[in-house]
């Protein structure tokens, strides 16, 4: 039996004024962009009455607002948050295993994803109904948020748990260079055939 993901990309240039019938769109403004968590209207209906798994760190943020304090706020059920390198507050160094804990402002359980393990775990995933990733990435191959992104989406595909993306703008996405990573030279600081800066979003990736 084929496993599917239920992904969603929100990602809105809010200048696009039209979009013709297989046309791109037409950008009138490019200071203004509202990323995939700013839109709440388009994925907050989707995890109410749901238990929800927030893949985040300190760059989660909507307007002035963490996400997870959003979604607390705003009456959503967060059962527990999953931390990427650096750790949920960022204050991880590169390269520091991060450990599990409680959040001490939120008092949600952390789940380490650059510590034991890097992939979540069946356990991990019990008792949760749908995930929501939102991480900053600057689109190069070796920082591991796009590692991290592919474990994650496995993990919920292997357990049958929707997986929504809240895509962000990647600063270097206007272009594309550097080596393509061989096969057989592949790690958690580099999984996929990608140039050094690929040029992509994470949701774009």
């Amino acid at each position: 039996m084929r496993l599917r993901i239920l992904l969603f990309v929100l990602f809105l240039f809010s200048g696009w004024v039209s979009r013709a019938q297989n046309q791109p769109p037409v950008l009138t403004n490019y200071n203004q962009i509202v990323t995939g968590d700013e839109q709440t209207s388009a994925y907050f209906p989707l995890l109410r009455g749901k238990r929800v798994a927030v893949v985040a760190n300190q760059s989660s943020i909507i307007g002035k607002t963490h996400l997870v304090d959003s979604l607390l706020s705003s009456g959503i059920r967060v059962v527990r948050i999953f931390s990427p390198e650096h750790g949920f507050r960022g204050n991880k160094s590169a390269g520091t295993a991060v450990k599990n804990g409680l959040d001490t402002a939120t008092g949600l359980p952390v789940i380490s994803l650059y510590g034991k393990h890097k992939k979540p775990t069946v356990e991990d995933l019990q008792n949760v109904d749908v995930v929501l990733f939102d991480l900053q990435d600057v689109g190069v191959r070796f920082y591991t948020y796009i590692s991290t992104m592919t474990l994650v989406m496995e993990a919920c595909a292997e357990n049958k748990v929707p997986l929504i993306i809240l895509d962000r703008p990647n600063p270097n996405g206007f272009y594309v260079d550097g080596p393509v990573l061989k096969p057989g030279f592949t790690s958690f600081v580099g999984m996929h055939p990608v140039p050094v800066v690929y040029g992509m979003t994470l949701g774009e990736y």
